[in-house]
């Protein structure tokens, strides 16, 4: 069966496209090969339409953003397709992940949602159960089955969420599907826009995979580093602008004192926890000027790499630990970056930190995408895909909502 995967994450930095082909009906016993991945790199301009629409969006801004992504995807999807030649009637379903809008994990400390409840008169119903959680993502899935002609499965977190847990992290369960090995027990740290990792046993065990957000990964710097510059850079290329700084100690501990570090898995967070309004308060606090990058931003820029990188370690010795972790391997923007590599290898001390598609096991920045495509496979077999040890959702659930491609058409006499 030939899937495909689309992943556009918080980190902003484009469309990853990938087509899988998987052998087998047993998720932990699948034969798979990577057939295709691209990446099709935001514009300067549509980042900042994404970000307009993740931190100040009207309804008519997402509307449109809901649209656009879907015809996006499906350009990546069909040129994806035509560099491969596959044509699209040999692709069995696309999981496309989307856009996350917001992301609010649940909170069993609060209670009911607006509204008071429904007695059946005049009360308001739009009420859920006590700290539920919502996620929204953006990337119309009719419009991509309309211009591929493929099968869609698409809005995968919104039924771990409706089950009471987090609808994060969801790529596990695909993780310990494609990237196990016999004989050693992994951790898989992925450092996109937020970090997120997976404990994974080795190949053949029954021990449950662990797995829960770490924190931010490279969205804090990826905002300060829009900042410093104007806008005319994306992220920290190389760890340059980081490297050049020193890290404020006192400002490093007071960012670890965020009660988020501090809460046991399952727990997840996004961009509206550590993204660009939180550095905008860090920007003004130190007086930085957006626009003048050596006028104290390479120390905020090292201060927040240094964040990054002590609560991905402090939270594999808080929480993995004394399961047994033979390696440490780094996905996601951040493998790219020095600086935190570095950090990250020191920290972890003695444990293996290692990178690149050798380490892992596939390109690593087509992990996520492949991730989703397994996904969709499993949609298709009623096969669930959480792991509800590590979402805290009740038990396992069949994730994904399926939205028709233009596959043959029955005739006007057929039955339905």
């Amino acid at each position: 069966m030939k899937v495909m995967g689309l992943m556009s994450g918080t980190s902003l930095d484009g469309i990853d496209v990938c087509l899988l082909e998987v052998e087998g009906t047993d998720p932990l016993r699948l034969d798979w090969r990577l057939l295709g991945f691209r990446t099709h790199p935001y514009g300067s301009g549509d980042r900042g339409l994404l970000r307009r629409g993740i931190e100040e969006g009207d309804a008519a801004l997402l509307c449109r953003l809901h649209g656009l992504l879907a015809e996006g995807m499906a350009r990546g999807v069909l040129a994806l397709l035509d560099e491969v030649g596959v044509a699209p009637e040999e692709v069995s379903a696309i999981g496309s992940h989307g856009q996350t809008l917001w992301h609010q994990p649940p909170n069993r400390e609060k209670g009911g949602e607006e509204g008071r409840g429904w007695d059946g008169g005049g009360a308001d119903i739009l009420v859920g159960p006590p700290g539920r959680g919502f996620t929204l993502q953006l990337g119309d899935p009719a419009t991509l089955a309309e211009r591929t002609g493929i099968d869609v499965v698409s809005d995968f977190r919104s039924r771990d969420v409706a089950a009471g847990g987090h609808g994060a992290p969801l790529v596990p369960w695909a993780d310990r599907a494609l990237l196990s090995r016999p004989g050693t027990a992994r951790v898989l740290q992925n450092l996109g826009g937020m970090g997120n990792l997976a404990w994974i046993p080795p190949r053949g065990s029954t021990e449950a995979v662990l797995a829960f957000d770490t924190g931010p990964g490279v969205a804090l710097m990826d905002a300060a580093v829009a900042l410093a510059t104007g806008e005319i850079r994306a992220f920290d290329e190389d760890g340059a602008l980081s490297r050049r700084g020193r890290v404020d100690s006192g400002l490093l501990d007071r960012l670890l004192e965020d009660p988020f570090f501090r809460q046991p898995p399952p727990r997840s967070t996004g961009r509206e926890h550590f993204g660009s309004a939180l550095v905008a308060r860090l920007a003004e606090e130190r007086g930085l000027v957006p626009g003048r990058e050596e006028e104290g931003w390479p120390d905020l820029l090292a201060t927040l790499a240094a964040l990054t990188a002590r609560s991905v370690a402090e939270a594999i010795q808080r929480w993995v630990l004394p399961r047994p972790v033979d390696e440490v391997v780094l996905a996601g923007g951040g493998a790219s970056n020095p600086v935190l590599v570095e950090a990250l290898t020191e920290l972890l001390a003695p444990i293996p930190v290692r990178t690149g598609a050798e380490a892992l096991g596939i390109d690593p920045d087509a992990k996520e995408a492949a991730a989703f495509a397994l996904m969709a496979w499993a949609h298709l077999h009623r096969i669930p895909a959480n792991v509800p040890e590590a979402t805290g959702a009740p038990g396992l659930r069949v994730l994904g909502s399926l939205t028709p491609g233009r596959r043959a058409a029955p005739s006007a006499g057929s039955r339905p």
